[in-house]
């Protein structure tokens, strides 16, 4: 059966992908033993960091665009199919227990919705109306941030995505795997992580996707960071949601004013769980309520209000 002219223009374009060559160092992957195998796995991995490196400036660009946002009270909104979609919902799900930010702030959104996180729905990818269905049902608007996903850089699912985003005025992001994908081409910023072939032709949810982990986790750390939510190399605003990480706020509290566990635990219960806030009280000798305006004075900076 021969392709038709859609599908032949699809097929080019795959195979020129870098993402998609062969790698000549696993050709003969099938006959290698479990102990080759993780070792080539294990070299490959270490290229993943070096081709990061190399566009941190981009990323730094992206994480200023990102707080430019927040800050005017827009939402960091990523977007993807297959792998870069959960990657962008398990990111955006870790911001409120590490931050304290409320659910809607960051959002991951995947082509074919919830359900396509734990189990693979084939074609949702192919829908570019798709992507912009999925903005329009969180209404997203000028103030927001998106980021597309796409290691090959032309889902048409992203791509719908970032030209809707593009039409409403907002700041769009690209994380790729290759140059001068179309999805390169349409975004704002793009941070494009050269990480080489994969090992297992095509899978990119090895190299690629260890990428996008990495960078994900610098975008929002390095934001939030940004946006007052460290007090030196602390979470101080860190939510309190179970013993585990009620242990972890008392340990941050000890940390930040040298107190004892005892006096920490009291002062964390005295701010209604709220570890900022009672290092505030600690350190600036203050109570409850003249802590909370200290904060809100100084747009919920601990080291800004600590210098007043």
């Amino acid at each position: 059966m021969s392709l038709n002219s859609e599908n032949l223009n699809i097929f080019q374009e795959v195979t020129h992908l870098n993402s998609e060559k062969r790698n000549p160092l696993s050709q003969h992957l099938d006959q290698m033993t479990a102990l080759q195998i993780v070792r080539l796995m294990n070299e490959e991995d270490k290229k993943v960091p070096l081709a990061i490196a190399t566009i941190l400036p981009n990323i730094a660009k992206a994480v200023e665009s990102i707080v430019a946002a927040i800050q005017q009270g827009g939402r960091l909104i990523y977007i993807g199919a297959g792998t870069s979609g959960r990657l962008g919902i398990l990111d955006a799900s870790e911001c409120p227990p590490t931050f304290g930010t409320e659910p809607q702030l960051v959002q991951g959104i995947i082509a074919g919705g919830i359900p396509a996180f734990a189990q693979s729905i084939e074609g949702v990818e192919d829908s570019a109306q798709q992507g912009t269905l999925d903005l329009q049902n969180i209404t997203f608007s000028e103030k927001d941030i998106l980021v597309g996903i796409a290691a090959s850089g032309r889902t048409p699912y992203v791509i719908g995505a970032i030209e809707y985003a593009k039409r409403q005025n907002a700041k769009t992001i690209a994380i790729t795997s290759n140059l001068h994908s179309p999805l390169t081409q349409l975004a704002d910023i793009s941070i494009i992580p050269q990480v080489g072939e994969e090992i297992l032709t095509g899978s990119s949810r090895l190299k690629s996707g260890s990428a996008q982990k990495m960078i994900l986790n610098m975008l929002t750390t390095a934001s939030f960071i940004l946006l007052g939510k460290c007090y030196q190399n602390l979470m101080v605003d860190v939510k309190v949601s179970n013993k585990k990480l009620q242990a972890r706020a008392i340990s941050i509290i000890c940390d930040a004013t040298n107190c004892s566990r005892e006096h920490a635990e009291k002062m964390l219960i005295l701010a209604d769980n709220h570890a900022k806030l009672a290092i505030l009280m600690i350190l600036a000798g203050v109570n409850k309520a003249q802590a909370k305006v200290l904060l809100q004075k100084n747009d919920g900076y601990l080291s800004r209000a600590l210098a007043q």
